[in-house]
């Protein structure tokens, strides 16, 4: 009984993981050479350390409720549903790339300064994942900045490295500026930077001054910033000469740090119509340019960064949507995907090298798309009218949202409707649209479940809403229709030449290298 009684009135033990990190990073960064055995296993005990720690303190937050601020006060750490997921998240992956860094990086002349990069910049994450100001969030974002930063030169002699480092560096701490900006209005103009007493003063309903409402489109700058939003997207698609760690970490967890932004002032950013509105623009077209790009890439990193220019730019919009459980829970699906891909990439192209070339698909034809689209928002139709019966009905959001995402399960449909294909695949394909539109539902009450009550519900949608919601749907529709159509145009000469301005971006990247001054490199550090 006495030790219940002493683990409901201490702090989460979650606030101590990043110490633990801290202290093994302080230890390998003063003794930054080549660490054969003991280090690099210390390192990954300090990240399974952590990991256990996150997960003590979800039991203490399910067996005693949320948290507050610490007891200390200073920095203000709190734990909730939403914090705990995350800080749980970021820990197992932490530990996952620490121990395949073990291996991967075992002989190198700086081994030791590896580790104690990625267990500094895991162990900022964590206080990201934990804080509860913006000025404490804005001290980890600074310190994710600067340990990324020297990752991205760990081979400095790379030119093409150093410039990836100059471009992360210069967009990454615009990002900061902006949040820094926005903690600073909101603090003179609400006498408050702590995002519990913003989220009641939000949520009141008695509006905002106007510095509040100039915070939260900083806000939004800021998260658009970190998540390598469009157009200032290209930092994250020249991030390849690091290490392979390095990189699972960073899409994995660090670029979720625009997003947990979002999340965790979402009752905030949800007071200003405006900001919802350019999220979902934002979000949209960040989305829709990054998954046409990723089809036409042939490196499988490459195509793994400019899927997750798309993936973050589709949380942005589902924020924009007012869906914050379901864009958490997006957060987490694709940590955990992008952390399986990037540190599966190398046997993943062996093994499909290895296997034998497939032989011709089936092309359908335009009377097979449009009755694959039409038997896919049917069969969406009818799964959300059972959903809705038996669970109430879901806002127009939800509804919307799950339109674009049965949409993409119209390209499989369509193979399966072709003249050459077989019975068999044209029933497959049904089963996979069914089981998409019943999954988006189950996951979504599960989401809901969760973290709902810990995060605002969708607004009502206004007429500006109904006119981006509905432009939303159109434009991935358009989308899926075209890619599913691409047999057909595919050999044209005007296609050809589609391709490479797409495989290139369409040369966002290179306006904005001659924006920041061209082809700078920064200096190996």
């Amino acid at each position: 009984m006495t030790a219940i009684l002493t683990l409901s009135i201490l702090p989460p033990l979650s606030f101590l993981a990043p110490l633990v990190l801290l202290a093994v990073a302080a230890l390998a960064i003063a003794r930054p050479g080549r660490r054969p055995g003991r280090l690099p296993r210390l390192s990954e005990g300090a990240a399974l350390a952590a990991l256990a720690l996150a997960g003590a303190g979800l039991a203490q937050l399910l067996a005693f409720g949320p948290s507050g601020p610490s007891t200390l006060q200073a920095p203000a750490l709190q734990l909730d549903a939403v914090g705990a997921t995350l800080t749980l998240l970021v820990a197992f992956i932490g530990w996952i790339v620490m121990r395949y860094a073990r291996t991967y990086l075992d002989g190198e002349a700086r081994e030791g300064r590896f580790h104690g990069l990625m267990l500094a910049a895991l162990a900022a994450v964590l206080v990201l994942a934990q804080a509860g100001s913006l000025w404490l969030m804005l001290a980890a974002l600074v310190a994710v900045g600067l340990c990324l930063r020297r990752l991205l030169l760990f081979y400095a002699e790379r030119p093409q490295a150093r410039r990836a480092a100059t471009k992360f560096a210069l967009v990454w701490h615009a990002g900061d500026v902006a949040l820094a900006a926005a903690a600073l209005l909101l603090w003179l103009g609400l006498g408050t930077a702590d995002l519990a007493a913003l989220a009641g003063i939000a949520g009141a309903g008695a509006g905002l001054p106007v510095a509040a409402h100039v915070a939260v489109a900083l806000i939004v700058l800021a998260a658009a910033l970190k998540t390598a939003a469009f157009p200032l997207h290209g930092w994250l698609t020249e991030v390849m000469e690091a290490p392979t760690p390095v990189s699972a970490l960073l899409h994995a967890g660090i670029i979720n740090a625009g997003g947990l932004l979002l999340i965790r002032s979402a009752e905030l950013v949800q007071a200003s119509p405006g900001a919802m509105g350019a999220l979902v623009i934002l979000g949209g077209l960040t989305a829709l340019f990054g998954s046409l790009v990723m089809l036409t890439q042939s490196a499988v990193k490459t195509a793994l960064a400019w899927s997750t220019v798309a993936q973050m730019g589709f949380m942005l919009l589902q924020c924009g949507l007012g869906l914050w459980a379901l864009a958490l829970l997006h957060l987490v699906a694709h940590s955990l995907y992008k952390a399986h891909a990037f540190l599966g990439s190398g046997s993943a192209v062996r093994a499909v090298a290895a296997i034998r070339r497939p032989g011709p698909v089936a092309v359908p034809n335009l009377a097979a798309v449009l009755k694959s689209f039409a038997l896919a928002v049917l069969l969406y139709a009818a799964v959300a009218a059972i959903f809705t019966t038996f669970t109430g009905p879901k806002p127009l959001q939800a509804l919307a949202l799950g339109t674009m995402l049965i949409l993409g399960t119209a390209y499989l449909v369509a193979q399966g409707l072709a003249d050459a294909a077989p019975a068999a695949l044209t029933r497959r394909t049904a089963i996979a649209a069914l089981g998409a539109a019943a999954g988006y539902f189950v996951f979504q009450l599960a989401a809901d479940a969760l973290w709902g009550p810990h995060l605002p519900a969708p607004p009502l949608p206004g007429p500006l809403e109904w006119a981006l919601i509905v432009l939303a749907v159109l434009s991935f529709a358009a989308v899926a229709v075209a890619q599913t159509l691409i047999p057909h145009w595919a050999h044209h000469p005007a296609s050809a030449g589609l391709r490479v301005h797409l495989a290139n971006g369409l040369y966002l990247n290179a306006v904005l290298d001659r924006l920041i001054g061209g082809f700078r490199t920064a200096k190996p550090n």
